[in-house]
């Protein structure tokens, strides 16, 4: 297990673990990363696709915070490729009974269907990873922390790399170094998640 004050330290001055497969076929190793440009979703300029606005509208999902947090990172990790692996899952499991990781869950007639999780740090909530079984999940999820990180006036929401799906949303990339400025100030902030 990655121990709590090295990943929080991690997070705080611009670097997150993941597990990669070792060559010589005996596993897999923590690796960490500090990607240059650094994906970020502006909280401010957040964008809500008018189809996924409807859905939300409708209620279709039960939204919920930290009920089902291991479960979550463990639906995370089930496809073909994947970075979390037990060590990550025990370390992240650990940082949320500390306070510091969080989910976001959506539910259809009680079954768990989508969701995300990440770690907050003070004024930065920094995405890890999201899954979804049904149609939408993962982007009520999204909608549901965005709004829930501007109500507590977060000054960042980090997410590592730009995928097409955070594309839609807004997401942009910028140069480490004006990351890094973000960050610094982000970590002067005292922020709550819960």
């Amino acid at each position: 297990m990655i121990e709590p004050h090295l990943l929080l330290q991690a997070y705080a001055s611009g670097w997150f673990p993941m597990a990669v497969d070792v060559p010589d076929g005996e596993g897999d190793a923590i690796e960490w990363f500090s990607p240059n440009p650094r994906g970020v979703l502006p909280l401010d300029s957040f964008r809500v696709p008018a189809r996924l606005a409807r859905v939300i509208r409708q209620g279709r999902f039960e939204v919920a915070l930290d009920r089902a947090f291991a479960e979550v990172v463990r639906a995370c990790a089930e496809r073909d490729e994947t970075w979390i692996n037990a060590e990550i899952l025990d370390s992240y499991v650990n940082l949320h009974r500390l306070g510091f990781a969080h989910s976001v869950e959506c539910r259809l007639g009680g079954e768990l269907v989508g969701g995300l999780y990440g770690v907050s740090l003070r004024g930065a909530f920094f995405g890890e990873s999201m899954f979804h079984r049904a149609t939408d999940a993962s982007k009520v999820a999204l909608c549901a922390l965005v709004e829930r990180l501007r109500e507590r006036r977060y000054h960042l929401l980090d997410v590592q790399w730009v995928t097409p799906h955070l594309a839609q949303f807004g997401a942009v990339e910028i140069p480490r170094r004006q990351y890094l400025r973000r960050l610094a100030h982000a970590m002067t902030l005292e922020r709550s998640f819960t």
